[in-house]
This record gives structure tokens, C-alpha cells and sequence, in this order.
């Protein structure tokens, strides 16, 4: 895609959206007096995130019959997302957050056998990839299940062979699936994407080193971006956090710094900064402003405690930047 004009359509992704509870205090989660009960996952967070800045975007998945099901499709049918969702006997999926410390976020699923693990090819259609500008997965949703995996898989190779553009966020998850069940299999996802997304020890997973420490003390992030486009991305961007990001986009490189906040709740960031970027792709923005408007949304959302909650409007993200450039 590079700076080139995406086709006609919309952002279409799928996965498994969740309930988050998160305990309002600091300490051991059974001494915090009150919880509060949000929605959560990779894949919902993009969609609201994206919708919020001005694209149209369409989310598919499976919810339980349940309160918290109902929670979900309220929450992405008020934000603007549209969706397609199909109703199982399953249960939908939770998960916990709370702060042992300020050091950090715990997060602890409950999605084994959940309505979404479930997910299958019938529940988005050929339809749906076709008409999409770009398809967006994350290495999430094929730890969840044999036929989710399937399915992942099955999504790419059909918006290839459809010519929409596929972006993946690695996005790995250890209380999934261990780094040698992952590998091979987002190894093969990556080498189908045209936009690819990791962070330092992801990237260090698809180019085959499955034992790499969690952050590879010798990351050379452009080197790894770099090693990333060789799979076949056209854009190959990874995420550092604090550090900013590098990217190889068309052959060129470019460094974004990361924008110096206050982190409130860092659990959706990464989310934030893929939304930043492919709705500016499909607004057929430049790449070095799809990568500050990704910086910037990553940015603002941690600084608002919850998934999605924080996720920017495009006013509010432009008066953030303007903001920002004053400080300067």
C-alpha cells in the first residue's frame, strides 16, 4: 500500500471481544472494594479506535447470550462499528485486570471454550473480505482455538486472493499458546500480509528464534523491520513502546519517536497505535503521518484507564498533537 491510494471499502476485522473487569484499587485483587466491568480485546479495540478517527470499520465474532454478549454489541453499535455478529450457546469471554503495584497491569483470561474461541469461516463470509479495503487479523485469535485458527487463515488467503490488503498485528499472547506452538503458525500468517506489526521479542518469534529473551538486548529495531519486509510485508513496522518505532514501508525507513505521557492503564496500546495507522492508510495519508498518528494514538490512550474508553476522537487527537507541538 505504501503512500499509494487503498481500493474503495472499509476495514473489516474479527476475533474474540471480551468483558473487562478491573479492580479500582491498587493491591491484591481481593481487597479492592468496587470493580468496574468494561469491554476488551485486540481486535473490537482497533474497530472502536478506528471508527473514532473517521473510518469505516465492520467487526465480526461470536458473542455469548449474555449480559455481557449484550454489553459488547451495544458498546461497537454506539461507536459506529458496524458488525456481524452471531449468538452462541458458549459463554463470552472475561478478563481480569489489576494492579499488584503501580509497576504494571495483571491480566488473567477466562476465554477457554468461550462463544468466540468458536469462530468459524460461515460467521464472516466471502462477502464481507471481498468489499473490505483492508483485512485486518492479529496472532491472537488463532491461539484460541483449532477451528479459529482455521479460520484466521483461511480470512487471509481469501482477501489475497481477493487483492485487499492484509495487515497482522503478531501480537502474541503466552497464557495462550507456548512461542514453539506460535511460531510456525504466525510465521505462515506473516508471509500473507501485506502490513505486518511486532514488537521486538513478536518480531524475534516470526524470524524463527523461539527461544529469544523477551526483549532481545541486541534489537536494532530498522534491522528488525528490515528482516520483517523480507517475509514479503510492503510495510513492516515494530512497535518498541516507549522507544518508539522503526519501520520499512516500500524500502524506505522511518523512526517515529514515542510521545512522553503519563501512563494511567498501558493494556490496549499497541491496539490504539494500529488503529492510528491503518485509518490514516485509509484516509490515503503518507507514511510518515500514518506512523505519527499511530504514535499519538497509542499515546493518548494510555493515558485513560480501560481498553477502549480512552481511545481518541480525530478532534481530540489533532488538539493532542497540537498540543504536543507547542510543548516543543
Amino acid at each position: 500500500m505504501s503512500d499509494a491510494p487503498v481500493r474503495q471499502g472499509a476495514l473489516l476485522t474479527f476475533g474474540e471481544s471480551m468483558g473487562r473487569i478491573t479492580a479500582d484499587r491498587v493491591g491484591l485483587l481481593e481487597a479492592s472494594p468496587s470493580f468496574t466491568l468494561s469491554t476488551g480485546g485486540a481486535e473490537s479495540n482497533v474497530a472502536v479506535a478506528a471508527a473514532r478517527l473517521g473510518a469505516e470499520v465492520t467487526w465480526v465474532g461470536r458473542l455469548g447470550r449474555d449480559s455481557v454478549g449484550d454489553l459488547i454489541e451495544r458498546r461497537l453499535r454506539t461507536e459506529g462499528v458496524r458488525t456481524r455478529i452471531t449468538r452462541d450457546d458458549g459463554f463470552t469471554g472475561l478478563m481480569v485486570c489489576s494492579r499488584r503495584t503501580n509497576a504494571g497491569v495483571r491480566v488473567d483470561y477466562h476465554r477457554t471454550g468461550s462463544a468466540g474461541s468458536r469462530l468459524t469461516r460461515q460467521d464472516i463470509g466471502e462477502d464481507l473480505i471481498s468489499e473490505a479495503a483492508v483485512l485486518h487479523v492479529t496472532g491472537i485469535t488463532p491461539a484460541l482455538s483449532d477451528t479459529a485458527r482455521a479460520t484466521t487463515v483461511w480470512a487471509v488467503r481469501t482477501a489475497r486472493a481477493a487483492g485487499v490488503t492484509v495487515s497482522l498485528d503478531v501480537n502474541h499472547r503466552s497464557k495462550l499458546w507456548r512461542r514453539e506452538e506460535a511460531a510456525p503458525v504466525l510465521r505462515e500468517l506473516a508471509a500473507e500480509a501485506d502490513i505486518l506489526f511486532a514488537g521486538p521479542d513478536e518480531a524475534a518469534l516470526v524470524l524463527g528464534h523461539e527461544a529469544a529473551p523477551a526483549r532481545p538486548a541486541t534489537c536494532d529495531p530498522l534491522a528488525t523491520a528490515h528482516a520483517l519486509a523480507a517475509l514479503g510485508a510492503r510495510e513492516a513496522i515494530v512497535k518498541d513502546g516507549p522507544r518508539g518505532c522503526a519501520a520499512v514501508i516500500d524500502g524506505r525507513e522511518y523512526l517515529q519517536a514515542a510521545v512522553p505521557v503519563e501512563t494511567a492503564d498501558p493494556v490496549g496500546a499497541g491496539d490504539a497505535f494500529v488503529a492510528g495507522y491503518l485509518a490514516d492508510l485509509l484516509a490515503g495519508r503518507d507514511a510518515a503521518t500514518r506512523l505519527r498518528t499511530a504514535a499519538r494514538t497509542g499515546a493518548y490512550a494510555v493515558t485513560v484507564p480501560g481498553d477502549c474508553e480512552g481511545l481518541p476522537f480525530r478532534h481530540e487527537l489533532d488538539a493532542f498533537t497540537a498540543a504536543e507541538d507547542v510543548a516543543r
